[in-house]
């Protein structure tokens, strides 16, 4: 069964506590020695390394500096400040409406230099043309059953992947093979959008790599955007998760590299679209 959304975000809670022991007892302190050093009351030691209060950033620096572990301090910030803000539920926010979804991203790209983006499933929203969105968010309003502005947020989409064109700005985009194949629309829409890839792989912005169905690569994974090397936001059926600690960032990094490695670009990319247009004759 999957967990839920409220379970995720205390068991995140959970292992911050699980790491301020640790960092306690690597430093051979009691919890009434650390109490001392830091001019708290035991019991604040104790639920804080229980998991039964959440730890301000300081709490967590003064943590750290009794410990002699200063240097995990901005990795543990980063994991509280997620345990706290971890999940953005699809239903909340797309209550009413999916249009405001996107607009609501549109800061974030403004200022987002490099976007990795990977794709499991289907063509990465940069690459969307208006037909293929305004079919998929439409199955995403019927499926959630919330109001269908997919038209609007088609255009909102549009207009926000714009910043593609853009100078200074870079986009390492994956996707799966199968994503070609994966029908979104008409065939008509399909045609259009495999098209539009094609065109949008050659601006310079663009790096496209598309995994093929039997490279010797590591598994599917879920789609998921780096925005710089500060943020990464993974989309799953129910949620949106919002990942900023340090050492997790680094983990999709090194899965986007990895998965690179195994992509094929240039010409090879371009030939497997092609093929999976003429599929479509």
């Amino acid at each position: 069964m999957a967990m839920s959304s409220s379970a995720r975000a205390q068991e995140a809670r959970d292992r911050i506590a699980i790491r301020l022991r640790g960092l306690r007892s690597d430093a051979g302190l009691s919890g009434q020695q650390l109490a001392e050093i830091t001019g708290w009351q035991g019991s604040k030691v104790s639920r804080l390394q229980s998991g039964r209060s959440q730890p301000s950033d300081e709490d967590i620096r003064a943590w750290c500096r009794a410990c002699g572990a200063e240097g995990e301090a901005a990795d543990l910030i980063a994991s509280a400040r997620q345990a706290h803000q971890m999940y953005t539920e699809w239903r909340r926010v797309q209550r009413a409406g999916l249009r405001g979804v996107q607009q609501a991203r549109t800061p974030l790209y403004e200022r987002t230099k490099v976007m990795r983006v990977y794709s499991s499933s289907v063509i990465p929203g940069m690459l969307q043309t208006r037909a293929y969105a305004t079919a998929l968010l439409s199955e995403i309003a019927r499926f959630s059953r919330t109001p269908d502005d997919s038209a609007a947020a088609a255009d909102a989409r549009v207009e926000r992947s714009r910043i593609i064109r853009r100078a200074g700005r870079r986009f390492p985009i994956l996707m799966e093979e199968s994503v070609l194949r994966r029908q979104v629309g008409s065939t008509e829409t399909m045609t259009e959008q495999l098209g539009y890839v094609l065109q949008a792989a050659a601006l310079p912005s663009v790096t496209l790599g598309i995994v093929p169905s039997r490279a010797a690569a590591m598994w599917p994974l879920e789609t998921f955007t780096i925005f710089d090397t500060e943020q990464v936001g993974v989309e799953l059926l129910t949620a949106a998760i919002t990942i900023t600690t340090p050492s997790e960032v680094a983990e999709y990094l090194t899965a986007h590299d990895e998965l690179s490695a195994h992509a094929a670009t240039g010409p090879a990319a371009l030939r497997l679209i092609a093929r999976a247009v003429s599929e479509l004759a």
